[in-house]
């Protein structure tokens, strides 16, 4: 059983789903009450629409949702897989996955929705013709209108133009999907297999949200402008202040803000549709007047908000439960479905009623049975509060005002928990999501969940509500987190890097855990074959008895032609039908812990590599597996804080390591900078990696001047030119071209301008269409000793057991002959 992490459950709300609950009840004051009843005569709904976690305009989506009231979702098209991470050294859909809690995070603050593509972010990209290239554009061309036909959006919102003023591809064809789906999703000629499921939608307005930021202003003074500095009296808080407070959840990325407060002006462009000069859903009728026969609705709810008493919420509540029955009679099954939904939560509210579902484990096997302790309270007098039914059992029990009614239940597991864009291997721009009725939504819609079937006031309201795990923790407090549902069996290798140096073979431990409730089970696990590669043994039976769960099997894995260097990933299947999983969790206080089950694969690099380094140091940046990648080669690497760096001998290393962006986040960078130019001038090697041109913590990088820009070579297979006769190229490793073939995502970033003549710059290279530049790799003789600085991006090659990288990076350590 996985022993869980400290970390705080985010309570996420429903999308697009049918007239329930879908997560944690909300627990609003009587402010919120009064504003979401407010909200109740607003029939608007605004689409903003981007590339990436934090691209969206906080502020503005909490103005358009809580001072206007719209409905107001945001679009990513990518959960920012291929961004930088300041927190960890999670990468790649594991960085994906972080940004997605912290998207939601920020939208349970600015209160709007949060939706997806299945669009992978591979990385910075120059053009928005490469993007597509990646992404599959008709694909998620398909998927942006699904989302507006499902949404209804009476307004959409770019966050970019689609030209170069968007900056890099992702943004530009951001913005050009978004004008085509604003065109596609109202003719039925396109993507006609949607519409049994939704209808054609028109968006009225299409306006480009323009900025001034990154050196660049967009706005003027002829466009349409709108003051969202507003101070709300009901929830206490600017929307510059509110906005700060979202845009700070996007910690892996580093943007904490501060508060705003007073006039704020935002500009919009117009782009297609009804054109707009005073308000962004200016013509618009965001009123129940859009809806006919909508009368009773109306007076229901003019009704309610006139009688509202902010003292004693539950008096609406007879008139609330009137109007749900009412909302059944509106023949637009949009608006009806929302706002029953938003109904829903204002009668729970109103009448103070709270439940929850929580597990007795935090997780559980497919087929599993889930005993579920349910506790349910209403808290407000005069409210009268039936428990029906929890999952079509019969209860029948009256709940005693404000006291707990509690009941057990079991449930099935029947779904994996597994994230759903996860379920099969991603291509390197887009993720492989089967189910197209998936589309958009954040995280799985499938959770385990408890229906409640209560009857309040006599009419009959049901709920569905998450099954969570909770425990306390005596620092933090009471935790929630959702419960897992695991596969049968998961495996974990030895490591996740099979190197197999200079024809030796590899021996890699896998351990066995069988999960779930079934005493004893047997499996039958095979190698998925690898051409180039023998592993041995081929296949083998593993046997669970009732008192073990636990087994472990060692294979071994060859290369059959050891003089070539190359790179595969072994994988395994159980019972010939699934790929094997293993458990992997990622824990941070600000978000949810994540539990997902990536595949158990095992990457095979046979690497032609001398090797004369045995020793060096190392320090952490914002984080990266660079210590653990070079460890896999036979390297001993000692991680030193700052204080140890600056209180040791560091003579007995070959060389020392800084981590990524260690000048933007490490405030003792310069202390240690001079402890390590006196290493350097006394024989010794110091090989710095990249970091960010902005929020440095100092700019004196080297022993001697450079300066960072923002140039980088996306294309990971671009051409490099190197100058072979160079030491660095030919000791103790030849390098040749071919150690430049099958990098990942990117060839470097941030690379270095300005250069002192004194280092070493022997390697250039560009993207197609840009001019070379060589300022990827520093070499300065100092002293007696050797200081590089690169923007290569090691910190992604080694993980990914890239051969040339590693032959490159060895000799950047060793000392120059």
């Amino acid at each position: 059983m996985r022993k869980p992490f400290l970390s705080v459950i985010v309570l996420l709300a429903s999308m697009l789903s049918k007239s329930t609950v879908q997560a944690q009840n909300p627990q609003w004051n009587a402010a919120e009450i009064k504003l979401n009843l407010e909200k109740l005569n607003v029939l608007g709904s605004v689409l903003y629409f981007a590339a990436h976690p934090d691209d969206e305009n906080t502020r503005l989506i909490a103005w358009l949702a809580q001072e206007k009231k719209y409905r107001t979702g945001y679009l990513s098209l990518t959960r920012g897989d291929g961004g930088q991470n300041l927190i960890g050294t999670e990468q790649g859909v594991e960085l994906g996955l972080i940004r997605t809690q912290e998207l939601l995070a920020a939208r349970k603050i600015d209160k709007g929705e949060q939706f997806f593509s299945s669009a992978y972010d591979f990385g910075f990209s120059k053009t928005p013709e490469e993007t597509f290239d990646f992404w599959d554009k008709q694909r998620v061309l398909a998927e942006a209108v699904w989302l507006i036909r499902k949404f209804r959006p009476d307004l959409i919102i770019t966050r970019f133009p689609p030209d170069a003023r968007g900056g890099h591809g992702h943004h530009q064809a951001s913005a050009m999907l978004a004008h085509e789906a604003f065109k596609a999703a109202a003719d039925p000629k396109q993507f006609p297999e949607q519409l049994q499921y939704v209808k054609p939608w028109q968006a009225k307005r299409l306006l480009w949200n323009t900025f001034n930021f990154g050196g660049q202003d967009n706005t003027r003074e002829d466009q349409l402008k709108v003051d969202i500095g507003n101070y709300n009296a009901l929830i206490g808080a600017s929307y510059g202040e509110i906005a700060a407070h979202s845009r700070s959840s996007h910690k892996s990325q580093g943007f904490g803000s501060a508060a705003q407060r007073g006039s704020s002006i935002e500009y919009f462009e117009y782009v297609d549709g009804a054109p707009a000069t005073a308000s962004p859903l200016e013509a618009i009728d965001t009123s129940w007047k859009r809806i006919p026969n909508s009368g009773t609705v109306q007076s229901l709810i003019a009704k309610i908000n006139q009688n509202y008493q902010i003292d004693k919420p539950e008096s609406a509540l007879p008139d609330l439960l009137q109007l749900y029955k009412a909302l059944d009679q509106i023949k637009d099954d949009y608006w009806r479905d929302q706002k029953k939904k938003e109904v829903e939560k204002l009668i729970l509210a109103c009448g103070g009623i709270w439940f929850e579902s929580i597990a007795k484990n935090p997780d559980y096997a497919l087929d599993d049975q889930i005993n579920v302790d349910n506790a349910i309270i209403a808290r407000r007098p005069d409210v009268t509060v039936q428990l029906v039914k929890l999952n079509g059992k019969e209860i029948h029990k009256n709940l005693v005002s404000n006291l707990l009614l509690k009941d057990t239940i079991s449930v099935r597991a029947t779904n994996a928990t597994q994230p759903y864009w996860l379920n099969e291997p991603h291509a390197k721009g887009k993720f492989n999501v089967r189910d197209f009725n998936l589309t958009g939504y954040p995280e799985n819609p499938n959770h385990p969940k408890v229906r409640f079937e209560l009857m309040i006031n006599g009419t009959t309201v049901t709920f569905d509500q998450h099954i969570q795990y909770k425990y306390t923790d005596p620092v933090r407090g009471e935790i929630y987190n959702p419960v897992v549902i695991l596969p049968q069996l998961t495996a974990k290798s030895s490591s996740p890097l099979a190197l197999t140096q200079n024809a030796q073979s590899v021996k890699v431990n896998i351990s066995f855990q069988k999960n779930g409730q079934t005493p004893a089970q047997s499996f039958h696990i095979t190698p998925i074959g690898i051409k180039g590669w023998e592993i041995n043994p081929a296949s083998f039976e593993l046997q669970f008895t009732p008192d073990v769960n636990r087994l472990s099997k060692e294979i071994t894995i060859s290369p059959l032609n050891p003089a070539i260097s190359s790179i595969d990933t072994l994988l395994f299947r159980v019972d010939q039908k699934d790929r094997l999983k293993e458990i992997k969790t990622i824990g941070y206080n600000h978000i949810p812990e994540i539990v997902y089950f990536p595949d158990v694969a095992i990457k095979m690099s046979n690497i032609n590599l001398i090797n004369t380094v045995k020793k060096v140091a190392y320090i952490h940046g914002a984080g990266d597996l660079i210590p653990e990648s070079l460890s896999a080669i036979g390297i001993k690497v000692d991680i030193l804080t700052s204080e140890q760096l600056l209180k040791s001998d560091l003579s007995g290393y070959d060389a020392i390591i800084l981590g990524v962006r260690i000048f933007n986040v490490n405030k003792d960078i310069a202390q240690i900078q001079n402890k390590l130019f006196d290493y350097v001038n006394t024989g010794g090697t110091v090989v710095e990696q990249y970091n960010v041109s902005n929020g440095l913590v100092s700019k004196n990088f080297g022993p001697y001047a450079f300066s960072l820009g923002r140039s980088r070579v996306t294309d990971e297979l671009a051409a490099v030119h190197f100058d072979e006769k160079d030491p660095i190229f030919n000791y103790p490793n030849k390098i040749t071209k071919v150690d430049f073939d099958n990098w990942v995502q990117e060839r470097g970033l941030y690379f270095a301008e300005n250069v002192d003549k004194r280092y070493r710059t022997p390697l250039a290279m560009q993207d197609p269409g840009e001019p070379l530049h060589k300022g990827a790799l520093l070499i300065a003789d100092y002293g007696k000793g050797k200081f590089v600085y690169t923007s290569l991006s090691f910190f992604r090659q080694l993980p990914a057991g890239i051969p040339g990288a590693y032959r490159l990076f060895v000799n950047l350590l060793s000392k120059s002959k």
